[in-house]
């Protein structure tokens, strides 16, 4: 009996923990009581953020944090188009005050030749807070408690939640003139200091100063050691930025700063709404800099420190990272103008109320498409992307052609959003190989002129998306995209270089037409004259797994229809970036999305003084055209007019001629989002959108218990086979046992009658 009594105990237990709390049994989050009471978003991060440091990060992957946690000066309205900068900390707009060499104020509209200085005077918003921080606290005395921790004792944490003791401070401008100095330390790796340098006043001589002192540095440690070597950066002690001085970023007082910018640069006040120029207070760069604390990655880094409307709570790239509301946030009306549809589409029904809506947002790590994918159809995650793999399943076509969800999707109350990105997607030549560059000759350039001339009409960017993307691409006729002053519409921006037009639309040339261009050029039939060999060209990309195959092997084709071979060299990121970097790439694969909204941040993509071999600019081409950077000088800081129009249709003329690029495609971004999300509204610009949304929590609650029911008819059905695996060996069990009772009866007989 307690054999069988033992199996009914198993089983019972088994069916109550699947039932146990109401909580589907293929639920993946494990979440206490209070987790279970924030209005949490879920959703998922596919590469792993390298920096957080406002003054190193510049990918979208990572923008999705430091633009929640930190607060630069202004953001994107977040509903307006076309995209419109407004206040964030600042408490105004600011007018820039143009000066000449002898320091008097200029008009307006001031030649760009006579202004020697623009003077931006920034108002701050009073009673600003950074989120709670050790780097902050301190005792009774007013000594910070965690600023001076020996190795030992700071080896104890691995994150900014450790500490007992968390406070705060005022945000003040102080904190931007810090963080703008440290755009020049020789200590961080900043992006932007080359096209900084040449900007904010003195920031350029900084970087010069700053690299000066730390060599002395190392040099005087190195003598008082008597090492071999001079230490390694990591090693050398807190760098107070305080103690140097950058005409070029000023403190007027705690809620005034002013910032003075080398000549006119309209396109300036985009940059203050980016991360690079959001506030770092100098007590969180000493908290940071402790020895103990590098060792385990408790740094700036890893654990940004803002005033934004969340703080990064949990970090582990290989998995997690969770964003709470910060308890310090001032609270931001929600935005109460937008664009017409805006009101139809429920976008202004929040007009007014405090931001954010959100408290928590979990951010989970799936390498893999397909689980992402099954997870949001569960209800796991709150929004989704389209995949290749999942386009069918989402994706239908409309009776008018356009995109439209499938039944299957409407069912859920899944909504389709969709939108043209601010994106570019080239393949670029570079203008430094002997094959495909200029060359040192006028007959070299016009060789490999042709020669890419030819390659351009060659790969059909229009069977690419359809192929790959699913026809959620448009093809690029020029550098600037749709959506930014200078984009030509119709028939004036196509690139008939590479199109005909037929009935006002791009159709592009044949074949026969690129191989009289390769036979001009001297590779008639696609032949190497030197080689007599078909010409063999190499393209670097990143990737090679078997997921790449079906798009290398593309490539490939495209270029055998110039009778052509095409030699792809796939590698990873850091060593493809190692190649672009030292210009040893051939032709190569690249995207850039726009930083700020102004044609400019393309069209500087091409500039040959910021050539990424020669300069480390973003010109990875290295292109050169003389006619097309004197444009460029005269077009940068024009207002939007007529004249500035017409100058980026030169220009674009010269490269759609010159082929640096093959304009690829700009992406039509699909996002699913399910009816319990709520304000979502596509904007490459306005990356700081968590605190915009809303979640209800009821109603997802709802369909995820509705979506994950569990079929528990197989249980009793288990049971049984359980039972009737289980009752032949249970049986020979009991006649064996009956059988040796018999035996010890008989033998107890025996023993009597003995």
């Amino acid at each position: 009996m307690a054999y069988k009594a033992g199996k009914f105990t198993i089983a019972t237990a088994l069916c109550l923990s699947l039932a146990a709390c109401g909580k589907a049994p293929n639920n993946p989050y494990v979440e206490t009581a209070a987790d279970q009471q924030t209005k949490t978003l879920y959703t998922a991060f596919t590469a792993r953020p390298k920096h957080l440091d406002p003054a190193q990060s510049y990918t979208s992957d990572e923008a999705e944090f430091t633009y929640q946690v930190y607060e630069p000066l202004f953001q994107y309205h977040y509903l307006k188009r076309p995209y419109q900068l407004e206040p964030l900390a600042a408490a105004e707009m600011p007018v820039p005050v143009y000066l000449d060499a002898q320091g008097n104020a200029l008009p307006e509209d001031a030649p760009i030749d006579s202004v020697k200085t623009s003077v931006y005077t920034i108002k701050l918003k009073p009673g600003i807070r950074y989120q709670p921080h050790p780097a902050f606290a301190k005792d009774g005395q007013g000594s910070f408690l965690y600023h001076q921790l020996g190795d030992d004792e700071a080896r104890k944490f691995n994150s900014p939640m450790q500490f007992e003791v968390q406070a705060t401070r005022e945000l003040t401008a102080h904190d931007y003139v810090y963080e703008i100095k440290r755009l020049a330390s020789s200590r961080i790796v900043s992006p932007i200091l080359g096209h900084m340098g040449d900007y904010v006043v003195g920031l350029g001589e900084l970087s010069k100063t700053l690299q000066e002192h730390d060599k002395a540095l190392k040099a005087q440690i190195q003598k008082d050691t008597g090492s071999a070597f001079p230490p390694a950066t990591s090693d050398l002690p807190w760098l107070d930025l305080r103690q140097f001085d950058l005409p070029g970023a000023k403190a007027i007082d705690d809620h005034t700063l002013e910032i003075r910018v080398n000549g006119k640069y309209p396109q300036f006040v985009y940059w203050l709404a980016m991360p690079f120029f959001a506030p770092i207070p100098w007590e969180a760069d000493a908290f940071y800099s402790q020895k103990g604390f590098v060792e385990n990655n408790l740094v700036l880094d890893w654990w940004p420190v803002g005033t934004g409307a969340y703080m990064l709570t949990e970090n582990d790239p290989n998995s997690r990272m969770v964003l709470s509301r910060n308890p310090n946030h001032r609270g931001e009306p929600y935005p109460s103008e937008g664009e017409p549809e805006d009101v139809a589409r429920g976008l202004l029904a929040d007009a007014g109320k405090t931001m954010p809506f959100i408290d928590r947002v979990v951010f989970t790590r799936e390498k893999e498409g397909i689980p992402y994918w099954n997870k949001f159809l569960q209800g796991y995650y709150d929004t989704s992307g389209v995949s290749a793999d999942t386009f069918d399943q989402a994706i239908r076509a409309s009776t008018d052609g356009d995109a439209a969800l499938t039944p299957e999707m409407e069912e859920k109350g899944i909504r389709l959003e969709t939108s043209l990105a601010t994106s570019l997607f080239y393949l670029g030549f570079n203008w430094l190989d002997p094959v495909v560059g200029p060359g040192n000759t006028p007959e070299e350039a016009r060789r490999a002129k042709l020669l890419r001339q030819a390659i351009a009409i060659a790969v059909d960017w229009e069977e690419f998306s359809q192929i790959f993307t699913n026809g959620r691409a448009m093809p690029a006729h020029g550098p600037v995209p749709p959506g930014l002053f200078g984009f030509e519409e119709g028939e004036a921006g196509y690139n008939t270089q590479v199109y005909n037009i037929v009935d006002g639309k791009p159709v592009r040339k044949p074949i026969e037409e690129a191989l009289t261009l390769l036979k001009q050029a001297g590779y008639e039939n696609g032949m190497d004259p030197k080689t007599r060999q078909p010409l063999t060209l190499a393209l670097d990309t990143t990737g090679g797994g078997p997921g790449d195959k079906a798009r290398f092997d593309w490539y490939r084709k495209q270029f055998a229809k110039l009778n052509m071979q095409l030699d792809i060299r796939a590698t990873d990121w850091n060593r493809f970036q190692e190649k672009i970097r030292k210009g040893n790439a051939q032709l190569f694969f690249l995207g850039w999305n726009a930083d700020y909204p102004d044609p400019e941040n393309f069209l500087f993509l091409l500039y040959g003084p910021n050539s990424r071999a020669k300069t480390a600019g973003e010109n990875a081409s290295n292109y050169s055209n003389a006619q097309y950077d004197a444009l460029f000088e005269r077009m940068k800081t024009m207002p939007n007019n007529d004249e500035r129009a017409e100058i980026i249709s030169t220009m674009t003329d010269l490269v759609q001629d010159d082929v640096p690029w093959l304009f690829a495609f700009v992406p039509k971004q699909f996002g699913l989002i399910h009816d319990w999300h709520g304000n979502v509204k596509p904007n490459d610009l306005a990356r700081n959108s968590i605190k915009y949304k809303t979640i209800d929590t009821t109603k997802r609650d709802a369909a995820r218990n509705e979506w994950n029911k569990p079929d528990w008819w197989p249980i009793p059905v288990l049971l049984l086979a359980l039972a009737l695996f289980i009752w032949p060996a249970w049986a020979a069990w009991k006649r064996r046992e009956q059988a040796i009772g018999i035996r010890e009866e008989l033998a107890d007989v025996a023993g009597g009658h003995r």
